[in-house]
């Protein structure tokens, strides 16, 4: 650490951690621990501030693996606020907002859009950002159909021009405005939508959101109206209506690793030992595919992986926790070296496609376990523990077990420990800890985990301020440097 560092500079940085942290865990959702409301109660108070103390930090945020919930929320606080920045300031704001719309969903950015228009913002700069957005969307005829109040809504803030006539926009713009004005339309969509309000056979061809209400509106059987709908779902949609279709027409192979490992703790126990083989196999390949280049780079890895009862989440947030648990187990598994990885549960269970939330949290014994030399009589490289941070069997024992480990037996630090924390603490203004001297960090889905453990050094407390701000000031040209590239 920096030994010119004021006690201001690490209290900022302390307070830039606890932000990001929240950023990537909390959603404003009931936790297990902790209802809705105090949970937007405290990411209110984080989030302004940190947005009036540390501004430039609440912008660059944006480039960081933050959640969705929370870019969204930096974006409309950023441009309700854009008074208090300078020149500078706005002109990098402005391309950190643009870079982050172009990756968010597009149903979350028409909402954000329709949150801009109620709060009054209507400056220059708000109308730019939303043209562009619009602009480069590959299909508005489509978000038109898919999201109409969205993009009716967003075509009004912003003045859109639509002109009479033939050409795509105008057209969107009669569709929007000027219902039934047009015998028709020649974007396919719109057409169908036409046709689908007197037309079964139109209702196939719809987006499949869409579809769904026409469908009802037909009378039509919703087996009936899933086979003709499947070609155009998306595969989410696939995977909320697999229940009801009972056809594995989904490619698992493909989907990423925290929504495959939801998708396999929905399943009975029944179905995951069935299908085992093709389960396994599938988390492992997501795993590969995100550990990337990093793969095999991490040597000897053991985990203790948090399977206790409070991992089954919320009814909003059900068995995510869970999820994130068994998605790291793979993940890592990944990253050691071949034949190199132990994955421990606090259950005490050995088969990972199995397990359920169920019982207390004793970390400190599983701890205790993972420290343990592996064959060759070596100690672990790094030790990852996956967890909420409720310690309880018994309380604190965790954390006094890896102090004695740090100051006794390892003080050379040869073994790398990392604390990460699915869960939001909304009390605490951060994710829970398990001692001072262990590095935690927030983790939303696990595919971030080595990004995340890059950050969580900075918790250690042997680096300050000028360390973090160079990382994320490094964070923030990749970002920006990689939009560029793509347009």
């Amino acid at each position: 650490m920096n030994t010119s560092e004021t006690p201001a500079d690490l209290v900022a940085a302390e307070d830039v951690l606890l932000f990001v942290n929240a950023s990537i865990t909390a959603t404003g959702q009931r936790e297990f621990r902790s209802d809705a409301v105090g949970q937007q109660l405290s990411l209110d108070f984080l989030h302004a501030y940190v947005r009036v103390n540390y501004r430039r930090v609440y912008a660059s945020s944006l480039a960081l693996d933050i959640n969705d919930h929370n870019a969204v929320r930096i974006v409309l606080g950023l441009l309700e606020t854009s008074g208090e920045a300078s020149a500078e300031e706005r002109r990098t704001e402005g391309r950190l907002i643009a870079a982050r719309l172009a990756l968010l969903p597009p149903q979350r950015v028409y909402r954000l859009f329709g949150e801009v228009r109620r709060a009054g913002i209507n400056n220059r700069r708000t109308r730019a950002i939303m043209r562009d957005w619009l602009a480069a969307r590959p299909d508005l005829g489509h978000d038109a159909v898919k999201y109409r109040g969205g993009v009716k809504t967003a075509a009004r803030h912003i003045h859109l021009r639509c002109p009479e006539g033939a050409e795509p926009l105008a057209e969107v713009g009669a569709f929007l405005f000027r219902p039934g004005r047009l015998p028709r339309y020649e974007h396919r969509l719109l057409d169908a939508w036409r046709r689908a309000h007197y037309e079964q056979g139109a209702v196939a061809e719809l987006p499949f959101t869409v579809a769904e209400g026409f469908a009802a509106r037909h009378g039509m059987k919703r087996e009936v109206f899933l086979k003709r709908a499947a070609p155009r779902m998306t595969r989410l949609e696939r995977l909320r209506t697999h229940s009801v279709t009972q056809r594995p027409e989904i490619d698992l192979t493909a989907m990423p690793l925290t929504r495959l490992a939801l998708y396999v703790l929905s399943l009975p126990f029944e179905q995951r030992a069935a299908r085992r083989t093709e389960l396994t196999g599938a988390l492992r390949t997501a795993a590969r595919r995100a550990a990337g280049g990093h793969a095999g780079s991490w040597g000897r890895v053991h985990a203790v992986l948090d399977d206790s009862f409070s991992s089954s989440g919320s009814g909003q947030k059900r068995r995510r926790p869970l999820a994130v648990a068994l998605a790291c187990h793979h993940l890592l598994e990944a990253l050691a070296a071949p034949g190199a990885y132990r994955g421990l549960w606090t259950s005490g269970r050995g088969d990972a496609l199995l397990v359920r939330p169920w019982g207390p949290t004793p970390l400190g014994m599983r701890v205790l376990d993972a420290l343990e030399p592996g064959p060759g009589g070596a100690a672990p490289d790094r030790l990852v523990i996956v967890s909420d941070g409720w310690d309880n069997a018994p309380a604190g024992l965790a954390g006094e077990v890896l102090r004695v480990w740090r100051k006794r037996l390892d003080p050379g630090r040869r073994t790398a420990v990392v604390h990460v924390n699915p869960v939001y603490d909304a009390d605490g203004f951060d994710v829970r800890r398990l001692a001072a001297g262990v590095p935690t960090a927030g983790i939303r889905d696990a595919e971030d985990l080595p990004a995340l453990v890059e950050i969580a050094r900075f918790a250690e407390g042997r680096t300050g301020a000028a360390e973090l701000h160079a990382y994320l000031d490094r964070r923030v040209a990749l970002f920006l440097g990689e939009k560029e590239t793509v347009s």
